[in-house]
């Protein structure tokens, strides 16, 4: 199985965001790292959306919601 090198900068990325949100408590970075993961498709880039499994679109929309709630807590926090 050829593993491409996009899902270890996408994996890299999660870890770097995930570090940020537990330890560093700085949402809006965390947003960001999350953020610029996403553009690092982890499953077949060439693969269109309307193709792919459900599950690969869960993963996906998920994560869109984490980074826009975790964007919103630090604009609201930041924001006082």
């Amino acid at each position: 199985m050829k593993t491409s090198f996009n899902k270890f900068l996408y994996i890299g990325f999660l870890l770097i965001g995930l570090y940020q949100v537990f330890f560093s408590t700085d949402y809006l970075q965390t947003a960001s790292s999350l953020g610029i993961a996403l553009a690092f498709d982890p499953f077949n880039p060439d693969q269109k959306w309307k193709e792919r499994p459900f599950w690969q679109k869960a993963v996906i929309i998920i994560h869109i919601t984490f980074v826009a709630v975790l964007f919103g807590l630090g604009i609201g926090i930041n924001g006082k």
